[in-house]
């Protein structure tokens, strides 16, 4: 589904809104943390942040199917589009949950599953 630039920056404006709360509701709950307490809570919340940013970016980016279709990397024919298909890909932003197009290669019997 396409999302427009206003929606996308409201749903993660929203998700970091969520973020700060719990950050929020952590401190009232935690008097007098450590630093290390302090950076634990806030390094496990930036990773989620960064995770729904990346999901974000790369699931427009998979809406916007190429046209033609990627370029086969066994034997350079153009590959066309088979499906939709439902990954979980571990990105240095963190584990992100894809729905993206599968191309395949009717002469080589390849597929892939892009951006790669």
């Amino acid at each position: 589904m396409n999302h427009t630039h206003v929606e996308r920056k409201a749903a993660l404006l929203r998700q970091a809104d969520a973020l700060i709360d719990e950050l929020l509701e952590w401190e009232g709950a935690n008097q007098q943390p450590t630093l290390t307490e302090i950076e634990d809570i806030v390094l496990k919340l930036r990773k989620r942040m960064g995770e729904q940013m990346a999901q974000s970016v790369v699931e427009a980016q998979a809406a916007q199917a190429p046209v033609p279709g990627p370029t086969c990397p066994a034997c350079g024919r153009e590959m066309h589009a088979k499906s939709r298909k439902r990954r979980r890909v571990e990105s240095r932003a963190g584990s992100l949950p894809l729905e993206r197009t599968y191309y395949y290669c009717a002469h080589c019997r390849r597929g892939i599953f892009p951006p790669g």
